[in-house]
């Protein structure tokens, strides 16, 4: 029987969803796919810097994460699990394809993907050449800056998550998003 702590890390419907793929039930991984996916696929546009690889990396999450799943043991919460088999799968790209560190990111109609009907397009405008900036200057973060930046910033983890996440303590994490922070407005002054 789980203990109550566990179920408390985890709740009872990521455990129950593990459960179901255990036993091989293909839609738990879809309902997993689904609630995943948009978190997934940001933190691999932000870690590579393309659209393009961020689709393949993103895959290459999911599939990890398809094979890994069964292992799963609530020790976490689904998310924070799920988004360190992502970082983890970043790394290991990054490790791999080391022109991706200096490398700027395109994001070209990355914004325009998912415009927003009630701004104008002086405004959308506007957002586009800042998100550019951002995703540029983003790019010449070092990694492991980055990806606390990218958890705590822009997907919204608080700093024991990014801990459980990244493998750190808690005052790593705090010294990471700083610095990244830091470097994140030099780059951005920079390319003023």
């Amino acid at each position: 029987m789980e203990s109550a702590a566990v179920l408390g890390n985890t709740g009872s419907t990521d455990l129950d969803l593990v459960e179901r793929h255990r036993h091989g039930d293909e839609e738990a991984f879809r309902e997993l796919y689904q609630r995943f996916e948009g978190m997934v696929y940001n933190v691999a546009l932000r870690m590579a810097g393309r659209p393009e690889d961020a689709d393949d990396l993103a895959q290459e999450v999911f599939l990890r994460i398809h094979r890994k799943l069964a292992g799963f043991r609530g020790a976490s919460s689904l998310k924070t699990w799920v988004f360190r088999v992502a970082i983890n799968c970043c790394r290991s790209r990054l490790r791999r394809r080391r022109r991706w560190t200096g490398r700027r990111i395109e994001v070209e109609g990355l914004l325009d993907r998912l415009p927003d009907p009630r701004r104008g397009p002086e405004e959308r405008a506007l957002e586009h050449a800042l998100g550019r900036r951002l995703e540029a200057a983003l790019s010449v973060v070092p990694v492991v800056y980055r990806e606390a930046v990218v958890l705590r910033d822009l997907q919204g983890f608080s700093y024991e998550e990014i801990a459980e996440v990244v493998g750190v303590r808690i005052g790593t994490v705090r010294s990471r998003i700083a610095r990244g922070r830091e470097r994140l407005r030099e780059a951005l002054e920079k390319s003023k």
